[in-house]
């Protein structure tokens, strides 16, 4: 479970991505101009989304999906870097339109199609895809906390249910030989991960430990794979 320490640095970084006076509507992230909407958490405030961007082993000319793709910058990437299909799902609206505008800005939107969804609602059933990722909100909390703001998805998941869900869907969307990765960080419960990774019949394979320095500490960024038990 939460322990005092993520959820206070959980907390502070989500008081500043809402309340910093003057908020920018760009950002430079990976050597290029994003642009940001406001109610969109913004990729730079940790490292989480360079760092993931970085090291996802992108299906070159094949079909990826990305959960929680909020200001696009993975999903771009994905089509940059020579990803045939993109589709990004998101269950805040303002985070869809970012993505779609920086997939405007970075001229691949006619390969990335940015969707409004709960986890993977929003797909077709027989829809499959070469890599599914999602860079998950770490922070546990319980189920009756209160999620007050469009930001709150994320930084929280309230006992993990969301978590839950992606683990035990996403090998539904999956084409054959295709992939599910997880982007996390020591701030997350990893016990309770592995354990609904085994719920599910799945078990979980850690990809790559990677540390970076922020603000309040040095944090290291994994990247899991969920394979089959």
């Amino acid at each position: 479970m939460a322990t005092k320490e993520p959820l206070r640095l959980a907390e502070e970084t989500l008081e500043r991505a809402i309340n910093t006076e003057g908020f920018p509507d760009t950002f430079t992230l990976l050597g290029r101009e994003w642009t940001l909407r406001r109610g969109v958490f913004p990729g730079t405030v940790t490292a989480a989304t360079e760092v993931m961007a970085s090291a996802l082993p992108y299906p070159v000319g094949g079909s990826f999906l990305e959960v929680g793709s909020g200001s696009g910058v993975i999903s771009v990437t994905a089509a940059l870097r020579g990803v045939a299909s993109v589709t990004a799902l998101d269950i805040n609206t303002e985070a869809v339109a970012n993505t779609e505008d920086n997939a405007r800005l970075h001229g691949v939107e006619s390969r990335v199609r940015s969707l409004h969804s709960d986890l993977f609602a929003a797909l077709a059933p027989r829809e499959r895809f070469d890599l599914v990722f999602w860079n998950v909100p770490w922070t546990w909390v319980p189920n009756d906390f209160s999620m007050s703001s469009r930001l709150h998805s994320a930084v929280f998941d309230p006992g993990y249910r969301a978590q839950a869900r992606f683990i035990a869907e996403a090998h539904d969307h999956l084409a054959p030989g295709g992939r599910v990765l997880i982007g996390t960080a020591d701030l997350a419960d990893g016990a309770l991960l592995e354990r609904l990774a085994g719920d599910a019949g799945r078990r979980l394979r850690l990809l790559r430990r990677i540390r970076r320095i922020e603000v309040h500490r040095v944090m290291e960024y994994w990247l899991l794979e969920l394979l089959e038990a």
